[in-house]
């Protein structure tokens, strides 16, 4: 692809290396942008600029958050004796937009995947270990997708505290195997939530 400006390939370069944006539609939208007043892209930029600076991530969950304490933990009306263990943050936003659930989260930062590099010592296990050594955990979900690499940071994970009072339980299988948590449509993730079984049941699926 030939450009007439240095300065218009540099953008379009750093906007193609965004998730699912291709050279072309990043000259798109960096065109579009062009278009738009002056304003509008320093404005865009700032937020951009402040969000990276500016953002946190919760010293309980590993959400995001603009505190230290998220607004999921820090709300008093929620239940912090269980805890639903995702892999992301989108997994967080999809199972709150089902308000089916008032308990915490646990955010892992990703799945084990010895192919990827990713060991247990890689995501945010020790912390979540932690919690459960305190005493206050009655019950963890996990809710990760149903994947190889899913059920393996599922297991890796039980066995952890498997000598600890705490039950574990799974999502309930309405979500398709090999599916993400944030493409399941609200209801069937709602359901599979309130629906949830105990993990030693879906060791033996």
């Amino acid at each position: 692809m030939e450009f007439a400006s240095k300065l218009l390939e540099k953008a379009v370069d750093e906007m193609s290396q965004l998730p699912g944006i291709g050279k072309r539609t990043a000259l798109r939208l960096v065109l579009h942008l062009l278009r738009q007043p002056e304003s509008q892209t320093f404005q865009l930029a700032k937020a951009l600029e402040t969000m990276r600076r500016d953002i946190k991530f919760c010293k309980n969950c590993h959400n995001i958050s603009d505190y230290e304490l998220c607004e999921i933990c820090a709300n008093p009306h929620r239940t912090n004796e269980i805890i639903c263990v995702v892999e992301d943050i989108r997994d967080v936003m999809a199972i709150e937009n089902t308000s089916s659930y008032k308990g915490l989260y646990h955010v892992l930062g990703g799945k084990i995947s010895p192919m990827d590099g990713i060991g247990p010592n890689d995501l945010n296990i020790q912390t979540l270990v932690d919690k459960v050594k305190e005493g206050t955990v009655k019950e963890l979900i996990f809710a990760l997708g149903s994947t190889m690499e899913g059920d393996t940071t599922n297991f890796y994970i039980y066995k952890q505290i498997q000598d600890f009072e705490i039950t574990t339980s799974t999502i309930a299988r309405g979500i398709s195997v090999g599916n993400e948590l944030e493409y399941t449509d609200e209801v069937t993730l709602g359901r599979s939530i309130i629906n949830r079984i105990p993990f030693e049941s879906s060791l033996k699926l």
